[in-house]
């Protein structure tokens, strides 16, 4: 994973054609919910978090709660200690975020605020 961010943050993915572009984009002109994500990673890297919000609020958001779990999981491998399930319905609700998330970035109304 920090191999993965840090090549995000070397390479300028705001440079046009970087790392390809988003296939639910190409064929349909519609942001999907990791739209920006990969420009969103870029800025927080370089601490701009207000440029970052910009490209996907939601990434933003979830990005940093991702590497505390990741790095408590690492923790607790390192220490023996037994690593907590996460709650069964939490992939549903992260499902639903998602769906929400790609609903309202796409309406005219919420595009200015949540569209990459």
């Amino acid at each position: 994973m920090a191999v993965g961010a840090l090549a995000v943050v070397l390479h300028d993915p705001h440079v046009a054609g970087s790392y390809g572009v988003c296939p639910l984009y190409a064929a349909t002109g519609l942001w999907c919910p990791l739209c920006g994500g990969l420009r969103a990673t870029y800025d927080l890297g370089h601490g701009d978090v207000a440029a970052a919000w910009g490209m996907n609020p939601l990434w933003v958001v979830a990005a940093p709660l991702l590497v505390l779990g990741w790095l408590r999981w690492l923790v607790a491998g390192a220490r023996g200690q037994t690593v907590r399930r996460l709650p069964a319905g939490l992939p549903w609700i992260t499902l639903g975020v998602l769906v929400a998330f790609g609903v309202l970035r796409n309406l005219p109304a919420l595009a200015p605020y949540l569209a990459p």
